[in-house]
């Protein structure tokens, strides 16, 4: 009898398992299935980016070139990386103007200079008119890029600005003080260590370096903005401060000349709303991570806002 109910309970054992087996193969087979099928898709959409169509081909376009994030050297904005995207745009017989779609801190005034030289360079060369849409944010470095686009529009609630230099630094001397640490760096030239947090102030090092580099290239950025706003730019006490406005005053006093995103300029300045994005190049394989990055990191903020 307990033989029977053994062989019973392993035969029952047995079938709870063949049919999980059953199950899990379902399940894997389904969650390939699906996998496919969002490969198929997306190399669909691959397809439809990299292959203009019937209407983007035919006629004139405007260019789009995005200016996004931090202006550094070695970033997607350095100039290294925007000025080739502003060169196929203009030289692209099909541009009938460039849009450059501004929302940026600022960033390197050097990288900043660059990438307004070469825009300069390049609507007196092929003629063409080169328009700024600021979204958020405009400030610095971004706005001396800004000032060499025919005109400039923003959002009513975009900041403005930023007409100044600065380089951050600090000192830890007196906490080093308090802690019984001591310095013992070395270095050859007086004011080698004028910027070091762990060495005393130098005042000299310090008055050089405002007067020689910091006011130099404050100077050199208002001078950009005066040659680039020209008679439209309204010039009070305020202007080269490193203040900022928001988008309805920096119409007022000439910082900007209207409000309005990228759809309005394309309606309403250059009459003609088929665009074409200029980027950089992405293999097949980065566009596909970054879709699926994308969707997931969607998915998943999603699932986790859900959890609060």
């Amino acid at each position: 009898m307990e033989q029977n109910k053994a062989f019973d309970r392993l035969a029952t054992a047995a079938e709870n398992f063949i049919k999980q087996e059953r199950w899990s193969r379902r399940w894997s087979n389904l969650l390939k299935i699906i996998i496919v099928l969002y490969i198929l898709v997306s190399l669909g959409m691959l397809v439809n980016q990299v292959t203009p169509g019937e209407e983007s081909s035919s006629g004139k376009h405007v260019g789009i070139v995005s200016l996004q994030g931090a202006i550094m050297p070695g970033s997607k904005t350095s100039a290294d990386s925007i000025n080739p995207l502003l060169r196929n745009a203009f030289s692209d017989p099909k541009t009938q103007a460039v849009i450059i779609k501004a929302n940026s801190p600022g960033g390197s005034p050097v990288q900043a200079a660059m990438i307004n030289d070469e825009i300069t360079r390049l609507k007196n060369k092929y003629k063409k008119p080169v328009y700024v849409v600021v979204q958020d944010l405009c400030a610095s470095g971004c706005y001396y890029i800004a000032v060499a686009g025919d005109k400039i529009f923003a959002n009513k609630g975009s900041i403005i600005g930023s007409i100044g230099v600065r380089m951050d630094t600090f000192g830890f001397t007196g906490l080093m003080d308090k802690l019984g640490i001591e310095n013992r760096s070395m270095h050859s030239g007086d004011h080698k260590t004028f910027i070091d947090p762990f060495s005393a102030k130098d005042k000299s090092g310090r008055e050089f370096f405002q007067k020689n580099i910091l006011d130099r290239t404050h100077e050199q950025f208002i001078e950009t903005v005066k040659k680039g706003r020209g008679d439209r730019l309204k010039i009070n006490k305020d202007t080269f401060t490193g203040l900022v406005w928001l988008g309805d005053d920096a119409v007022k006093n000439g910082l900007i000349d209207g409000l309005g995103d990228t759809g309005y300029v394309e309606r309403n300045i250059i009459k003609n709303t088929n665009e074409k994005t200029y980027e950089g190049h992405k293999s097949l394989i980065e566009q596909m991570m970054g879709d699926i990055s994308t969707e997931t990191a969607s998915k998943l903020s999603l699932y986790l806002s859900q959890l609060y």
